[in-house]
């Protein structure tokens, strides 16, 4: 282990260096102070301007700087939607923790371990539905359609994909007779 340390020793300053950014990219990112996104974002550029310059410097600590500004710049500014959207789950963790609840909630209810046609064709209420069911309070209130014509056309476009499906399911009973009737409405 003594080896180790000695052999390494060099690089602890550089690692110390990094790591002191990451921290502070972490403390910015963690919105202890409840800003927007555009003031995390503001926050945020001057430890993006930090990195250009241990970027600038190269070695191991410009290469990790690099792609940490790769990183940074291919997610880009939807790093902070989070921030002014309430509720929006801030990591993708915390999202794929409720779209996990939504699979194990389907799987109880259909006994079936693949998604249901049912999520395909009604999963824009559903996903809903279950993302809010964590919190208990005021869910019914929630779920209670506040406008009624946007509920209409949900409604309306959940038939329209019920329709597709039931076509579908008729192409592939009978091929035929599907394409015979499609060629006679277009006939008339």
């Amino acid at each position: 282990m003594q080896r180790g340390l000695e052999t390494t020793a060099s690089l602890w300053p550089e690692i110390r260096e990094a790591y002191m950014w990451v921290h502070q990219a972490a403390r910015i990112l963690s919105n202890d102070e409840h800003l927007d996104g555009t003031g995390v974002w503001s926050s945020y550029q001057k430890v993006l301007v930090g990195m250009r310059s241990l970027q600038a410097r190269g070695g191991w600590l410009g290469g990790v700087a690099r792609t940490f500004l790769n990183v940074t710049a291919n997610y880009g500014e939807g790093l902070f939607h989070c921030y002014d959207v309430p509720d929006l789950p801030a990591t993708n963790n915390d999202l794929e923790r409720r779209f996990g609840t939504l699979r194990y909630h389907e799987r109880r209810c259909s006994g079936r371990r693949a998604v249901s046609g049912g999520l395909v064709l009604r999963g824009a209420v559903r996903v809903i539905a279950v993302l809010n069911a964590e919190r208990l309070d005021d869910v019914a209130e929630k779920l209670r359609p506040k406008d009624c014509e946007a509920w209409r056309d949900l409604r309306q476009e959940l038939e329209r994909r019920a329709e597709t499906r039931r076509a579908q399911r008729r192409f592939r009973h009978d091929p035929a007779a599907y394409l015979a009737r499609l060629e006679q409405q277009l006939l008339n």
